[in-house]
């Protein structure tokens, strides 16, 4: 499975350091954009990409867009038509 990511350019890019005990602290400007407060569940993706942090909406829609496309029962269908023509034939 190929996973796209896609950026919103508009979103902005927000420098963070590494704090003590592996903290990050989040801008206030992005902590109000995505109304975060103090216990918001956040997720992070270690993705081929890079780092992700995410809320569990936008993880959602993350794993949502990147399964788009083709279903799995339809290519599944596509190729037993195609292996019933070839035995057809035969």
């Amino acid at each position: 499975m190929c996973m796209r990511w896609y950026f919103d350019i508009m979103s902005g890019t927000y420098p963070v350091v590494m704090g003590d005990r592996g903290r990050l602290v989040l801008p206030a400007p992005l902590r109000e954009r995505l109304r975060l407060e103090k216990g918001s569940p956040l997720v992070l993706l270690d993705t081929p990409q890079g780092i992700v942090i995410a809320t569990r909406e936008q993880a959602k829609k993350l794993v949502r867009d990147s399964l788009a496309g083709d279903s799995l029962v339809d290519q599944l269908i596509a190729e037993r038509r195609a292996a019933a023509a070839v035995e057809d034939v035969a």
